[in-house]
């Protein structure tokens, strides 16, 4: 009881040192509470969360994997080793980890292939966020559906690393859906991003859905930034947008910007003379690589 009391004093003193951003400060008290009280599981887990927020894959899968040896019913503990597991490419421990959180999942070295349907990922989480949408492929990764802006230095299909914790929500039909924070990008795709400036006749009716199948007809995709881009507070970003921030665009009258997802310039080019030939009122007014192919 004694050596429980004292782990935990330095346990709370390591938190406080984490959240003052003293991370070695930090590991040293949480390493030195685990050792105090071996029978502890909570300063190991602590670890493999301060390791795992830093992407110091090896370290957080290291100390995760003990705090679960130490209690094998720490749920968070197994879903941030199979987070570890998971950026590391090691499907077996992967699969052990989702397995023993409570996934129905076979052994196997291959990596995971588990459906955890379509939901927003949250770019860039600690710089300029973005929120874009995307298929989780496993409880960790996810292909980004929508075409990120150029700034964020993500693409349209790359494999990102997500958390597991919600971090915000995004009501859809009366639902509200969890948006996950990307941890790290893993494989970027082969497609670039391409910004092009569209004309579109002021009484057309709005051509997203129609430019996005055009170019997914051409193995692209395209997006109307001018009608599906919303700018949130931070607040709302985090939690659930405020009625102000839960509206239609309306679409701009004149020329839209319109992002391209494309394996090169000419790739581009096709997708756009295709959208003018299927769609006989809108001019493209130019186009510009705004992000190079991953």
């Amino acid at each position: 009881m004694f050596k429980r009391m004292r782990a935990s004093a330095i346990n709370e003193r390591a938190r406080k040192a984490q959240t003052g951003g003293k991370l070695e400060a930090a590991i040293t008290l949480f390493e030195k509470a685990a050792a105090l009280d071996p029978t502890w599981s909570a300063p190991l887990y602590n670890l493999g969360l301060l390791f795992k927020n830093e992407c110091r894959w090896e370290e957080s899968l290291k100390y995760n994997q003990r705090a679960t040896e130490v209690d094998p019913k720490s749920e968070a503990a197994w879903w941030n080793l199979g987070i570890a597991a998971t950026a590391l490419g090691r499907w077996r421990m992967a699969r052990h980890a989702w397995r023993s959180y409570g996934i129905e999942i076979a052994e196997g070295d291959e990596p995971v292939n588990l459906p955890c349907g379509f939901c927003p990922i949250r770019l860039n989480a600690r710089g300029d966020a973005e929120v874009v949408w995307a298929q989780r492929i496993d409880p960790a990764r996810a292909v980004l559906a929508s075409i990120p802006f150029p700034e964020s230095n993500h693409r349209w299909n790359d494999i990102v690393l997500n958390d597991g914790a919600p971090n915000g929500y995004r009501r859809v039909r009366d639902e509200d859906v969890p948006v996950f924070d990307e941890l790290e990008l893993l494989q970027a795709s082969a497609f670039g991003t391409y910004v092009a400036r569209v004309a579109m006749p002021k009484a057309e009716e709005p051509l997203a859905q129609k430019l996005a199948h055009i170019a997914a007809e051409q193995g692209g995709c395209a997006e109307d930034w001018s009608t599906s881009v919303r700018i949130l507070c931070k607040a709302c970003s985090e939690g659930r947008p405020h009625q102000a921030h839960d509206t239609e665009a309306a679409p701009p009258a004149g020329v839209h910007g319109v992002g391209i997802a494309a394996r090169s310039q000419q790739h581009a080019n096709n997708i756009l003379a295709a959208c003018e030939s299927q769609l006989k009122s809108i001019e493209v007014q130019s186009l510009e690589l705004a992000l190079e192919p991953g």
